[in-house]
């Protein structure tokens, strides 16, 4: 098949080598425009930039898509299918309709469940156990259109939002390539959605990682691991970002005397931290201006008592 590729971060571009390594050409591939990144606000090139260019695959970077002057150089790669991983706009229908087998997206959920812009640490978060990827039939809804293939993924007890991340990105690929084959042989099976069963994966910003103790611990632990490594979760002490990069959860038998964020014990290699159910064990962390560390070297260095608040 003559394939265009439209992707823009790093999640996409184990797919889009997977294309350029497999027997379909790849005749073109649509990035979002060079970003200013830094303090030097140097124009950044998207990772899939960066990989068409090393492939020396022509790249279009249009504004917005739904431009008219664009859909006239899409029409001059005449492609038989586009694929979309994490591209970051909406596409019109003139370009849903463009390929004689449309436009297929890799999703990195199980739709329904959690379309939007970030599902691999919402999934995280909401505590799945299983996650994975689905390769759909865009249609002009929001990741809404027909599932054409999925493969699941059980979660790791300590999955981070980064650990994820990277699983995920490599099932992309292989995936797609099947459903490709599929649709040549004419033996895909699309099943529609139900929809009333979706759910919305918001995207994420600073202000989500700020931790409140007065939610259980479990929420809290599993908070740190979805915005794990970005955007993180955070808390304060004494005066300071404290982030909060791993813990566990100990179940609480008696009726809380402490208050949320208070710190009720302090071991050697760890501390403890009240909630509003059960208590937060914090094994690594990082104090504002210095570097990530494990508990243990943290509480060489900083005098850490049961009194100290978290907030």
């Amino acid at each position: 098949m003559r394939v265009v590729f439209m992707g823009t971060p790093d999640f996409a571009v184990p797919t889009l080598a997977a294309l350029l390594e497999s027997r379909h050409e790849v005749v073109g591939v649509v990035t979002q425009p060079d970003r200013p990144k830094g303090r030097s606000g140097k124009l950044q090139p998207s990772p899939v930039k960066e990989k068409a260019l090393e492939a020396d695959v022509p790249v279009l970077q249009p504004e917005k898509v739904k431009d008219p002057a664009f859909l006239p150089e899409l029409e001059k790669l005449v492609p038989d299918v586009i694929v979309v991983v994490a591209f970051g706009q909406i596409l019109p229908e003139s370009v849903l309709n463009l390929p004689k087998y449309g436009c297929m997206n890799v999703h990195a959920s199980l739709l329904p469940k959690l379309r939007g812009a970030a599902p691999i640490q919402w999934s995280v978060i909401d505590g799945d156990k299983e996650s994975g990827v689905t390769i759909m039939q865009m249609d002009k809804g929001l990741d809404t259109g027909d599932i054409l293939l999925v493969e699941k993924y059980t979660l790791d007890p300590k999955e981070t939002g980064g650990s994820l991340f990277d699983k995920l990105s490599g099932l992309g690929g292989p995936l797609l390539l099947q459903a490709l084959e599929q649709a040549e042989q004419g033996t895909l099976s699309p099943v529609p959605q139900e929809h009333e069963k979706h759910t919305y994966a918001k995207m994420l910003s600073k202000a989500l990682g700020e931790i409140d103790f007065t939610k259980d611990a479990i929420v809290i632990e599993r908070l740190i691991r979805g915005l794990n490594p970005w955007p993180s979760a955070y808390t304060h002490l004494d005066g300071k970002m404290l982030k909060l990069w791993d813990a566990d959860v100990k179940a609480q038998e008696q009726t809380p005397v402490a208050k949320p964020g208070q710190i009720v014990e302090v071991g050697k290699d760890y501390f403890t931290v009240q909630t509003g159910r059960d208590l937060l064990v914090i094994r690594s962390l990082q104090l504002e201006g210095k570097k990530r560390m494990d508990t243990e070297a943290f509480l060489r260095g900083y005098s850490l008592t049961e009194e100290s608040i978290l907030s």
